[in-house]
């Protein structure tokens, strides 16, 4: 059977009032609306979400795309920025997994200058939970999707005064934190991989036959470092040599489908000037055959991508920084 899998980061969806949800009334509903139309527009039958707030707002969405979706929402979150991962399917699913813990084997990640003391903070865990369901769409085989949102590349620093500060002291300040959150970046990815092989392996031991579709916002491009660790044994990408060579790695190997999308369209978010391709779909070898078609999908009412240069809400802002991404599979 078809199915139509998306991903989305909807930047910041909260209600009126929180720290980093809209300005008012008028800007929140302006948002709903342009999310709603976005989602029937793609006519997805899943479609995970980055960046909900509270579980209030995502009920608002839902109640705007009218009736037969079922949501899962994470439960695993850093307080002081509440965002999370969601799913909407139209179809009957249940949650398998909401983890956020490394793999018992990676040491704490540093994440902070050592204190006036030498202390330095470690990291043992993602910023945000990763959540995987199964979904039981009709006539069909059942679907295991994970959804993620791994560590920003836009910095933050220590607030002073409580007040938080995205500009560093110095150049020696900002290089740091940089390389704290690229290895934040990487555990994360090690993690959601480590979830992806236990979600192919539920339906075999080589995995070969299990559909698995990894969703979500890597903050990274298809060729980056911790994007390529989501992949696991190397080689055989689509548009490699060896895509269409069978081997002993493909049972586990997840791939990538960014490369299915048109050269021009293939961006999902501005960021200095130029386009990034930081939203990603992977699919399990199944999934691949036949190849899938995938397209960028922009927010309705929105001709352009906003080009990010900083970190912190856009509380004025009812259109979200990204566009989503839409695969046609066959499952």
């Amino acid at each position: 059977m078809d199915m139509r899998v998306g991903t989305w980061n909807v930047e910041n969806l909260f209600r009126p009032g929180a720290g980093f949800g809209p300005a008012n009334g008028e800007v929140y509903r302006a948002k709903l609306d342009g999310l709603a139309a976005t989602i029937d527009r793609m006519a997805p039958d899943v479609l995970g979400l980055q960046e909900v707030g509270s579980p209030e707002a995502l009920e608002d969405l839902v109640d705007r795309l009218g009736a037969g979706w079922q949501t899962a929402l994470s439960l695993d979150f850093d307080p002081r920025h509440p965002i999370r991962v969601a799913f909407l399917s139209r179809h009957p699913m249940r949650v398998v997994a909401d983890v956020r813990d490394f793999p018992a084997q990676l040491s704490p990640v540093q994440v902070t200058d050592p204190d006036a003391a030498g202390v330095v903070s470690g990291a043992t865990r993602s910023g945000r939970g990763v959540l995987a369901v199964e979904v039981d769409p009709p006539g069909g085989r059942p679907l295991l999707a994970a959804c993620c949102h791994l560590k920003s590349k836009l910095l933050s620093f220590p607030p002073v005064g409580g007040r938080p500060r995205f500009q560093p002291r110095d150049e020696g300040e900002r290089a740091r934190v940089a390389a704290y959150a690229l290895a934040r970046r990487a555990a994360e990815a090690v993690a959601v991989r480590d979830l992806a092989t236990r979600l192919l392996r539920s339906g075999g031991e080589d995995g070969r036959t299990t559909p698995v579709v990894v969703l979500g916002d890597l903050n990274d491009e298809p060729a980056a470092a911790t994007t390529q660790v989501l992949y696991g044994p190397p080689g055989s990408q689509l548009g490699s040599g060896g895509f269409d060579r069978p081997d002993d790695g493909d049972g586990l190997r997840l791939f990538n489908l960014a490369e299915r999308i048109p050269a021009q369209q293939r961006f999902t978010r501005r960021f200095g000037g130029r386009g990034e391709m930081i939203d990603h779909i992977l699919v399990s070898r199944v999934l691949v055959e036949p190849l899938p078609v995938v397209e960028v999908v922009r927010q309705a009412g929105v001709d352009a991508l906003p080009d990010v240069t900083t970190a912190g809400p856009r509380p004025a802002t009812p259109a979200s920084d990204h566009a989503a991404v839409l695969a046609h599979l066959t499952v």
